[in-house]
């Protein structure tokens, strides 16, 4: 099996659990499944969901909201993208203006991972208002 002479299988089966190998992509996992976002997460997908943007447009647009509870510095911006890369909830594209520069959009996965986590939020902002731990919404 593992010694390098035949070669390993691609899916295996152990009971009903299906096992991945490192050489078969892992099948698309819902958004739900990939929730809570951190804050600083789903404030960098919030601000790609109406246009794109490069790395100080986002640090611009996160800054203000989240300046008083969670200071953004720009290590932790470039780190929050690299991992919403590597997750595929935003991809890169050129940039219309400075081959340099590094334009993110949000992809279709990442919006609906941005929608699910706005609707936990939401969900959990009823409970509290039902639960009069916040007031009622005034209309």
């Amino acid at each position: 099996c593992c010694d390098g002479t035949e070669p390993r299988p691609a899916v295996s089966r152990i009971g009903s659990s299906r096992v991945y190998t490192l050489d078969e992509p892992m099948p698309f996992k819902p958004a739900s499944s990939l929730l809570p976002l951190t804050p600083v997460m789903f404030e960098l997908l919030l601000a790609l969901a109406d246009s794109n943007l490069h790395g100080y447009a986002i640090l611009q647009a996160v800054e203000p909201r989240l300046k008083s509870v969670l200071p953004l510095r720009t290590g932790t911006l470039y780190r929050a993208l690299a991992a919403a890369l590597d997750a595929g909830f935003i991809s890169e594209i050129p940039s219309p203006d400075e081959p340099r520069r590094r334009v993110y959009r949000l992809t279709p996965q990442g919006r609906a991972v941005l929608k699910a986590d706005a609707d936990r939020l939401a969900d959990q902002v009823a409970l509290a208002r039902a639960k009069r731990v916040l007031p009622e919404r005034s209309r």
